[in-house]
């Protein structure tokens, strides 16, 4: 199995652009940053150079990305790694009403043998990128019990390298996705008796998480990773200055400071550029 990281900041829209990675990556050296959620066709069709941007202070990186067609996907795979991204998450996740028309998201988890066969894409299109997924525990009616180990054993056999699960249902007609992230209830047993029936597989635990002692906790009571957040963008000093020390045993907590101070010369840089002030100090709102 390659090394994957046992801490992650989670794919937040609107949320981890590359200003607020690069700022993430000042308060921990080891966690691994992960996009916005960007659609195949965007990168494929779009201004591929703008979308995927990042310094590459912001390493190790994943790209997470929706679609469903395999093709597409091999596509952006291939351009994922020629850009150097550490890995490629494919979203099974995302609750929003954009996933209804199957495109991307959720939806998919009704349909694994499409997403073992995307992931099969990927795997195929690069030579040394992780490939992962990130999914629900269901959706709508499923019952998790049944539906949730067919959809890890049929898309593992794509040769996913892990899978990053949100111990919730998305429910798809009825909750937008800011309720998607709270309302249903949370279901840790269930993402914990896949450890057990995959003991083989590397299963990263996803959804409210709220503080490093309860990260390392989980930790301990056999998952292999755990993914923040919420958590992470709106209380870094709280979490991310932290994790070096708490979660790998490096280093000592940084200070909020003397990290500020660190970005300036990025912040100089960047207006140089023509990127505005604010969308730089937007992700320092919470800093302490």
């Amino acid at each position: 199995m390659k090394e994957i990281n046992k801490f992650s900041v989670a794919p937040m829209m609107d949320l981890t652009d590359r200003h607020c990675r690069f700022f993430h990556r000042k308060l921990s050296k080891k966690a691994l940053l992960y996009t916005e959620m960007i659609t195949a066709k965007a990168i494929l069709y779009g201004n591929t150079k703008k979308i995927l941007k990042y310094s590459p202070a912001e390493k190790p990186l994943a790209l997470q990305v929706g679609g469903s067609d395999p093709i597409e996907l091999g596509e952006v795979a291939v351009i994922a790694e020629e850009l150097g991204f550490d890995e490629i998450n494919l979203n099974v996740g995302c609750p929003s009403s954009r996933v209804i028309s199957g495109t991307f998201g959720a939806i998919l988890m009704r349909d694994p043998n499409l997403v073992s066969q995307c992931v099969e894409a990927i795997k195929r299109s690069v030579k040394t990128l992780k490939v992962s997924v990130k999914c629900r525990i269901g959706v709508d009616q499923q019952d998790p019990k049944k539906t949730l180990p067919n959809f890890i054993a049929t898309v593992s056999g794509g040769g996913a390298d892990y899978f990053i699960i949100h111990a919730r249902k998305a429910i798809l007609k009825g909750l937008s996705p800011k309720e998607n992230r709270n309302i249903p209830p949370l279901d840790y047993s269930m993402v914990k008796s896949i450890k057990e029936e995959f003991p083989h597989l590397f299963i990263c635990l996803n959804g409210g998480i709220s503080s490093l002692e309860v990260a390392s906790e989980k930790l301990k009571n056999g998952y292999d990773g755990v993914m923040l957040g919420r958590a992470s963008y709106y209380y870094p000093e709280l979490i991310l200055s932290g994790v070096d020390s708490h979660i790998f045993g490096i280093g000592k907590p940084k200070n909020m400071k003397e990290v500020i101070s660190d970005l300036i010369p990025y912040i100089d840089e960047e207006l140089d550029s023509g990127t505005r002030l604010g969308q730089i100090t937007r992700h320092l709102m919470r800093a302490f």
